[in-house]
């Protein structure tokens, strides 16, 4: 990728990369919001290979969730963002931070 975009759906629902399709995020996130999901993301995902190195289970089945609660704040888990009404989508993201957040 390289830094670029990646190829989206001619709908805009799913992004393809190396052949395979993706739900995207939710467009209507606010770029604050998304920065946000997208660094705890990352961060969920390293803490769940750190895990895995030390042996942990624990340890990335905590991360695990972290990563589902981010990707559910994304919107790119769970219920699809556009079958969602403004309120939902809005709330998802909230609640997610939310969980994040602790």
């Amino acid at each position: 990728m390289g830094g670029s975009e990646p190829e989206r759906t001619p709908d805009g629902r799913y992004v393809v990369v190396r052949g395979r399709r993706w739900r995207a995020a939710d467009p209507m996130l606010p770029d604050d919001v998304r920065a946000e999901l997208q660094q705890h993301l990352g961060t969920a995902r390293a803490e769940v290979g750190a895990g895995k190195r030390t042996g942990d289970e624990d340890r990335v089945a905590a991360a695990r969730e972290r990563v589902g609660a981010a990707k559910h704040g994304l919107g790119e888990r769970g219920t699809p963002w556009w079958e969602l009404a403004e309120a939902a989508r809005r709330a998802r993201w909230e609640d997610a931070l939310r969980t994040l957040r602790r």
